[in-house]
Parts: C-alpha cells; structure tokens; sequence
C-alpha cells in the first residue's frame, strides 16, 4: 500500500444555525465563530420637532442597511442614538434658534471604518414672515415658509417637506422611504403637511417599517380661528412618525375645544421625527421628541467541512507504479 506523510486525514462537517441580535442601547456585539459577513441595519434617532406655534416636524433618523458587511471575530462596539428632543418654551415668546426641536443622535456599528447612521434634522420655525429652511439630517426636518426642507444623507432618508407658500406654511419631516410632503396654497395654513413615510425592512425576521418622518404643525385654527381652535396637525409617517399637535399630553387641562389634537413623540427604536407644534400653544409645551434608533445582524447559517491534509511518499509511489502495483 502507499504511504502517506504527514498528519492522518480526517474530514468533519457542521452547521452552524442563523442568529438575530437587536441592540436597542449601546453596547458590543461578537460574532458566531463561523460568521464572517452578516445582514446589518443601523438606524439613527429621529430630529425633534419644533415649538412656537405652528412649527416643523423632526426628520427621521438615517436608515443604513448593508446586506453583507465583514465581521470580526473580536467584539464590535455599538453606539445607539437617541431621539432629539423637542423644541422647549421660550417665555420671552422667542423663535428660533431657541424653540427650534433638537437634532437626533447618530447610530453607530463598529470603531474600524463604521457604520454610521446620521440623526434626523429637527424642526425650526423662523420668526413670523421670516422663512426657514429644515434642517438637515439622516432625514431633513420639514420647511416653514417660504422654504424648502432640509436635505437628508444619501442612502439614508429623505428631504424634508418644502413649504411653497408664504410665512406659516409648515412642512412635515423627511422620511427614511419618502420626502415629507409639501404644503402649498390653497389650505397650507389649514393643514400641516405630513411626515414623510418610513422604510420597510424584513431583516428582524417579518416585515417592519422604520423611520417615519414628524407631522408639520398648523398655523391657523387659533382659540378663535375659523376651525374653533382645532388645528389640523399633519400626520407623521409610516415607521414612527410622530403627528403634530396643540399640546404636549402631559400639558392639561387645556380649554376643551372639541378634537383637541396632541403631538405625538417619534416611535422608541423606530428613529422616528417628532410631530411640530400647531396653532397657538407653542409657549405651552414642548414639541414632539425624537424616536430612538436601533441596530440589528442578522447572521446567516453556516454549513462547513473541516479537516487535515498530507501527501504521498512520492518516491514509494514511483516504485508502485514501476511495479503495475498503483491504484
């Protein structure tokens, strides 16, 4: 018989099965030991949304998804942003900068080259007659105007809502699917303009839509404007997006005009923009805050072979073979 040299061959196989991390506050995260790229979703906090009045709602917070990102096999760090908050009351019956809705935080996955969520804009209103345009961000807050929304990072979400009318026309927050709506004549003052609809995404193992842009808060409607002190506050959109409103929840008792419509903050883990503020309860409460981000891998299952090599004795296979002996 021949001879091999070198370590006795052996072969194994195995599996290794699919796994799905969800990370909803910071922390690290090590790989299964036959992974080495993995599906990963890192989702930035949503922008707040804005106070005085009639006021801008929060872009979403950026939505990044890489369907096969390299994995160490060492610990990887994981940041997860929060949600801004919304623009406070000014008592001096100030505008912006000060009631304007702070700017989501980013999400972060990994130290070496990271992924890198970027934090939705949050919503400004400028000064009556002075137009603003939305901040910028993973998605761009919306427009008070005459003004356009903010722009969003590319690949991430989208711009906020531009307002194409004159002052107190107020635009809804950039979605991470779609553009938040732009508001115009006929009816701008009487309808804020909508968040931005958000992005779906099965990699939790079932469909859910993230990242909904803020609603844009109303400018007409006052305690005694033509809709009886109801202003219609747009909706936020799909994914967490938070709806504008009169007041803040917690702010009560508040005079009880019927349909009294309340912010709403950005969905917790969705990075939704928070919902602007309507009508004339601005120096009441603050806006709608922010929904936090996210980060999810989703591991695949592994199916290996492992085993050890040698060779032949390559001078004992000559003599085999001279012989008529090899097989």
């Amino acid at each position: 018989m021949p001879r091999l040299i070198g370590a006795a061959q052996t072969t194994a196989s195995g599996s290794q099965s699919a796994r799905i991390s969800t990370y909803t506050s910071s922390g690290s995260f090590t790989a299964l030991a036959k992974t080495t790229n993995a599906w990963v979703l890192a989702l930035a906090g949503g922008g707040g949304g804005g106070n005085a009045g009639a006021a801008p709602g929060g872009g979403a917070g950026g939505h990044l998804e890489v369907p096969s990102h390299p994995l160490p096999q060492s610990a990887v760090p994981i940041t997860i942003g929060a949600g801004g908050a919304g623009g406070p009351p000014d008592p001096t019956g100030g505008f912006y900068p000060l009631t304007k809705g702070r700017v989501g935080s980013n999400t972060v996955f990994g130290s070496a080259a990271p992924l890198t969520a970027i934090g939705g804009g949050g919503g400004g209103r400028g000064v009556s007659g002075t137009p603003q345009v939305g901040e910028p961000g993973g998605s761009g807050a919306g427009g008070y105007g005459p003004a356009n929304g903010g722009n969003a990072t590319s690949g991430q979400g989208f711009r906020g809502g531009n307002a194409n009318g004159p002052s107190s026309y107020v635009a809804g927050g950039g979605g991470a699917g779609a553009a938040g709506a732009d508001v115009g004549p006929p009816g701008g003052e009487q309808q804020g303009g909508n968040g931005g609809a958000g992005k779906a995404s099965a990699i939790s193992g079932s469909s859910v839509t993230r990242g909904g842009g803020g609603g844009g808060g109303s400018f007409d409607g006052g305690l005694h404007g033509p809709n009886n002190g109801n202003p219609i506050g747009g909706s936020g959109g799909s994914g967490g997006g938070g709806n504008a409103g009169k007041v803040s929840p917690s702010f009560e008792p508040f005079p009880a005009y019927a349909n009294l419509s309340r912010w709403t903050a950005g969905g917790v883990n969705l990075g939704g923009g928070g919902g602007g503020q309507s009508g004339e309860a601005g120096g009441l409460s603050p806006g709608g805050s922010g929904g936090s981000g996210t980060v999810i891998i989703n591991e695949p299952a592994v199916t290996f072979v492992t085993g050890t090599s040698s060779c032949w004795d390559l001078r004992q296979v000559f003599r085999l073979v001279k012989a008529g002996n090899w097989t």
